[in-house]
Formats: C-alpha cells, sequence, structure tokens
C-alpha cells in the first residue's frame, strides 16, 4: 500500500464508518459520544457532543477531551492505513486550544495524513463548532508496530 500526504489515501479494504463505529463500542470512544461520520479520500471526518461527559466545570468543553478526540480520529484513520500484521499507536501528541465550546454544541473534527513512514505517521488535527470556527488544532506521531 502506498501513502502519500496530499494525495489518495488507499484505506483498507472493507473500511466504512458503520464499521468504524462499531469498533469502538465499549471504549472511551463510544462513552464521549465520538461518532465518525465520513472518510474521505485523504481525510477521516467525526463528531463529539459537548455534554457532562467531555465538558469541564465552567460548562465548556475540557481540553483534555478534546485531546481525546484527536487521537481518536488520528489512530482510527491511521490504523486504516497500515497492514493487519501492524497497529498505530499513540506516540507524542499536542494541541492548540484556541476558543471555548460551550456545552450543549458538537464539535467537528477532521484528521489529515501529513507524513507516513514505515515505523511511524504524523497526522494534522483539526476541531471547530458549530460555526465552523477553529476551536482547536493538534498534530498527533504515531508508532506503526507489530501486531500482538
Amino acid at each position: 500500500m502506498t501513502i502519500v500526504a496530499g494525495q489518495n489515501i488507499l484505506w483498507r479494504e472493507g473500511v466504512t464508518t458503520e464499521r468504524l463505529n462499531e469498533f469502538s463500542r465499549n471504549t472511551m470512544v463510544e462513552m464521549l459520544g465520538i461518532r465518525i461520520s465520513e472518510i474521505g479520500t485523504n481525510f477521516l471526518r467525526g463528531t463529539m457532543p459537548v455534554n457532562e461527559r467531555s465538558c469541564q466545570p465552567m460548562r465548556i468543553l475540557h481540553g483534555g477531551a478534546s485531546v481525546a478526540f484527536a487521537e481518536t480520529l488520528a489512530s482510527i484513520a491511521a490504523n486504516c492505513c497500515v497492514a493487519e500484521t501492524f497497529v498505530a499507536v499513540g506516540q507524542e501528541i499536542n494541541a492548540n486550544h484556541l476558543r471555548p465550546v460551550p456545552e450543549g454544541e458538537t464539535v467537528e473534527g477532521i484528521a489529515r495524513l501529513v507524513h507516513a513512514g514505515a515505523r511511524s505517521q504524523v497526522w494534522s488535527i483539526e476541531l471547530r463548532n458549530g460555526k465552523g470556527q477553529l476551536t482547536c488544532l493538534s498534530r498527533i506521531t504515531l508508532a506503526i508496530i507489530k501486531r500482538r
């Protein structure tokens, strides 16, 4: 499989939003209400509600929930790009929180591949509020390791 940033990604055969959402059942992903909504040619899109599970006491989106959402999108995407004998796992993530999102709204995230190497991938993730405004910009490095 060839993966080139900025071009079409060859997703592993059989990857669908339904399968990805089913795979996340009974995990933190489901607990946070994260849903994969679209698999594009070179991106993965999802949503997460801002509610009692993802907000802080000031009733705005918790920065940790934003990071969990960003890592979820990129990790799922990365694992859909590697051979089935490998797995992509988070190695380093950063996030810039740019504006608050109040409880009751939904954030949308989109993960795009920046670099795909033999042993690592780098993804950029943008989170946006309902008005399309950028609320968080994140970047993650994932290690590609042999599946156990």
